[in-house]
This record gives C-alpha cells, structure tokens and sequence, in this order.
C-alpha cells in the first residue's frame, strides 16, 4: 500500500483539541497505523506546524516540539528534508502558478508527492485538490 501524505492541517488537528477537525484526524491516525501505512510529510510542512503554535501557551508549544522531535524517529513517518535543489524546484512551481493561492511548502508538498507518485493528502486545505490530489480530512 502507497504511503499517504500529512500536510500541516492534519498535524494541527491531530494535537489540537479545538481544531474542527481534531477527532477526524485522531480516527484517521489510529486507522493508518492499524494498517501500518506509512505516512509522509517534509521538514517544510513541521515547520508550518511550528509556527503555528508559535503564538499559544508554552505548555502547547512544548507539545507541538515533542511531536516534531518524536516523528523524527517513528518508522511509519518519512520526514522529507528541505534542501535547495527542492527549496528551487518548488519556487519554480510558485511562479508558474500565481493563480493559486498556493504557499511554497504547499508548491515543496505537491512535487514530494508526484515524486513519490502519492495521490492522497491527510489534508483539508483546497489547495490539494486544486493541484489534482485526493484529501481525506474535512
């Protein structure tokens, strides 16, 4: 079974108990790792994450650093690194689509998962079924 791709929303919702979509992620989850299916996400996308949480109470952004630093060593999560060739490859992207609102750690997402020819995001953002993904949170 192909691997399935976590953008930020999911990583927030599956932490956040007052996202919209917190039990959806968390049933997800529990199901993926029932099936042992691999998930995938990039250095980008945890940093989104990060970010995120930069602004909330320490005790969360001390959760949201434990769950960063804990993917780096569970076999069923690949953390794809940033480098420059894709830090390019996804500006190139960018520029050639500035009719999408689409931000470059979505642009760096798109090209991992045509790379490793994943169709389907733990997503809940348009932006992946604009680029021809399938999501499946939300």
């Amino acid at each position: 079974m192909k691997p399935i791709f976590a953008d930020t929303g999911f990583w927030i919702a599956l932490l956040y108990p007052k996202d919209r979509w917190h039990q959806e992620a968390i049933e997800l989850y529990r199901s993926l790792q029932k099936r042992k299916r691999k998930v995938v996400t990039s250095d980008l996308v945890l940093t989104e994450f990060l970010n995120f949480f930069s602004s909330f109470d320490a005790s969360l952004r001390q959760k949201a650093g434990l769950m960063v630093k804990q993917m780096q060593s569970y076999t069923n999560i690949l953390v794809i690194p940033q480098n420059e060739l894709v830090f390019q490859q996804a500006l190139e992207l960018y520029l050639q689509r500035v009719d999408k609102a689409w931000s470059l750690t979505d642009c760096s997402s798109f090209l991992i998962m045509q790379e490793m020819g994943l169709t389907e995001a733990l997503a809940h953002d348009k932006h992946f079924s604009q680029a021809g993904f399938v999501t499946l949170l939300g």
